[in-house]
């Protein structure tokens, strides 16, 4: 559903950061891993390791 909020109470939108190419690789292996993608994988890290 576009524009609508499916996991959390609001939306997601699109950010950039740089990463090195080793760092994003093991950032998409762990993601992988989780069944998740990169940017569920840190989303869910953020809420869990955030105040």
């Amino acid at each position: 559903m576009k524009n609508q909020p499916v996991l959390y109470n609001e939306l997601k939108k699109v950010h950039g950061i740089s990463l090195t190419d080793s760092s994003w690789n093991k950032l998409k292996d762990m993601a992988q891993t989780e069944g998740l993608s990169v940017s569920e994988y840190v989303e869910r890290w953020l809420r869990d390791t955030a105040d």
